[in-house]
């Protein structure tokens, strides 16, 4: 009797659709409050520094960038150590910072997590 049982259940099983993605073909539709990787925009940033003094983890760093009006102060994140908790985003006064749905930042040394301001575009 049990045998049965364990035999319809792996039928059971093996006629189901397949739960994962042919990935990265076909990627998982996100919920519209995900947190992602941040994008900055470089034109409306106005160098306060708000978004690296609110970050619970000192992830932020502002950092000499070189722009078309010269050098500026601009925020350059380590994701390596961000919680995505979107404090950066609220804080910002222009709105210039911003976690969008961008899920891959995958590297193979530590150091590659770290995107100035010029990589978050």
């Amino acid at each position: 009797m049990t045998i049965l049982k364990g035999i319809y259940e792996v039928g059971k099983e093996v006629l189901k659709k397949p739960s994962t993605l042919e990935y990265p073909e076909h990627k998982e539709n996100l919920a519209d409050n995900y947190r992602g990787i941040h994008k900055l925009d470089m034109k409306t940033c106005i160098s306060c520094g708000a978004c690296a003094r609110i970050c619970p983890n000192q992830t932020i760093d502002m950092v000499d960038t070189e722009t078309d009006k010269g050098t500026k102060k601009m925020p350059q994140v380590n994701l390596d150590r961000c919680l995505f908790c979107a404090l950066c985003e609220e804080v910002c006064p222009t709105q210039c910072l911003i976690l969008t749905k961008d899920y891959e930042y995958e590297a193979y040394d530590r150091r590659d997590y770290v995107r100035r301001p010029e990589d978050l575009k």
